[in-house]
C-alpha cells in the first residue's frame, strides 16, 4: 500500500525552506551534545522561514545548498553553531548580532567571499569564536589571516588553526594605525569651520557676536572697501530694508523681483543698490540702480520712515 503524507503537510517545494522541510528534515543530538536539525542538499538558495524551527536547535547545518547571501535569519537565541559548507555565500548582511546574538561557530568553507570587507559584518556578533573561510577567494588577499584576526579579537580558531598570541600582536601592529588613520579621515564635518565655509562661498556672512567688536575690527583691520564688504553681507539695516522694497516696488521684470527677494530674506545687497550713511540718526537716502533701466528714469529715493505707499511695496 502506498504511504500517504502526513495530515496537515503540504507538498515539499524544492530550493525552499518551508515548515514541511523542517518537519521532514533529521533532527538529532549531535556529537558534541548540540540538538541540530540537518538541511543539507535541497538546493535552497535562500535563507528564510526558519522561524519554524521554533528556536528548538543549538545547531543548523545549510550545506550543499546554492546560498548566495547569509542573511533573513528570525531571533535565533539558542542557536551557537551554523554550518554553510559548499553554498555560493558571496555577502554577509549587518546587524547579525540582533538575531544569531550567542552564535560561536560559523562555518563558510568553499564559498564565494572575495574581500577582505566583506567580513566586516561579523565583527558585531558577540560571541563567535570559531570561524572558517576555508577554500572562499578571500583567502589569497594579502594579509588574509591577519586582517580577520584584528576584525574579530575574541576569534580562537580560524581555518581550523588556532589564533596565536603572536598573531594577535601583527594584527594590531599592521591594521591599528591604518584603522586610526581611517577614522581620522572619516571625521571630516567640522560644524563651525563648514559652515563658515559655506558662508564665504555662498556670500552670506553668520551672525555678529558684538556690534562694537565688529565696527573695532572694520576700522583696525579692514580697508573702505573690505568695511563696505562686510557691511553688506551683515544683517540688513533699516535703510537697506527700505531700499530693497522700493527697488522692488519699482522692478519691470519677474526675475528681477525674485533675485531682490533673495536679497532681502539674505540681506546681501545687490550690486545696483547703494544706501547711504546715517546723518543725525536718520537714513538719509537709499539709491537704487535696479537692472535694466529704472522705472523713474533715475534715483529711486528712500526716506528713513519707510517712504509712501506709493515708493515701498512691504514684502514679509
Amino acid at each position: 500500500m502506498e504511504a500517504r503524507p502526513a495530515a496537515g503537510v503540504g507538498p515539499r517545494l524544492p530550493g525552499r525552506i518551508t515548515a514541511e522541510l523542517i518537519l521532514r528534515s533529521p533532527q538529532y543530538m549531535s556529537c558534541i551534545k548540540q540538538y541540530e536539525i540537518d538541511l543539507r542538499g535541497n538546493k535552497i538558495a535562500a535563507i528564510e522561514n526558519l522561524g519554524a524551527t521554533q528556536n528548538q536547535f543549538d545547531s543548523i547545518d545549510l550545506s550543499d545548498n546554492a546560498i548566495v547571501r547569509l542573511d533573513g535569519f528570525p531571533k535565533l537565541l539558542r542557536l551557537k553553531q551554523l554550518l554553510m559548507n559548499n553554498n555560493r555565500v558571496a555577502r554577509i548582511a549587518r546587524g547579525l548580532e540582533e538575531f544569531l546574538p550567542n552564535l560561536d561557530t560559523l562555518i563558510l568553507t568553499n564559498n564565494r567571499i572575495n574581500n577582505l570587507q566583506d567580513i566586516d559584518p561579523l565583527a558585531t556578533l558577540p560571541k563567535l569564536e570559531h570561524l572558517s573561510l576555508h577554500g572562499n577567494p578571500v583567502m589569497t588577499k594579502p594579509n588574509y589571516r591577519l586582517y580577520v584576526i584584528s576584525k574579530l579579537p575574541r576569534l580562537k580558531v580560524l581555518d581550523f588553526k588556532k589564533v596565536k598570541q603572536k598573531e594577535r600582536d601583527s594584527a594590531k601592529a599592521i591594521f591599528a594605525c591604518a584603522e586610526a588613520q581611517l577614522t581620522h579621515a572619516s571625521k571630516t564635518f567640522e560644524p563651525e569651520e563648514d559652515l563658515a565655509a559655506v558662508q564665504q562661498q555662498a556670500g552670506i556672512a553668520g551672525p555678529r557676536e558684538n556690534g562694537d567688536q565688529q565696527m573695532q575690527l572694520d576700522g583696525e583691520g579692514q580697508g573702505e572697501g573690505e568695511a563696505a564688504a562686510a557691511r553688506a553681507t551683515a544683517a540688513p539695516s533699516q535703510e537697506q530694508l527700505v531700499a530693497i522694497k522700493a527697488a522692488i516696488a519699482n522692478a519691470q521684470t519677474l526675475e528681477e523681483i525674485h533675485r531682490l527677494e533673495e536679497a532681502l530674506k539674505t540681506g546681501l545687497l545687490p550690486s545696483e543698490i547703494r544706501v547711504e550713511g546715517r546723518d543725525g540718526g536718520k537714513g538719509t537716502a537709499a539709491a537704487v540702480e535696479p537692472a535694466g533701466e529704472s522705472a523713474t528714469g533715475g534715483e529711486v529715493e528712500a526716506n528713513g520712515n519707510g517712504g509712501s505707499e506709493q515708493d515701498v511695496m512691504d514684502v514679509s
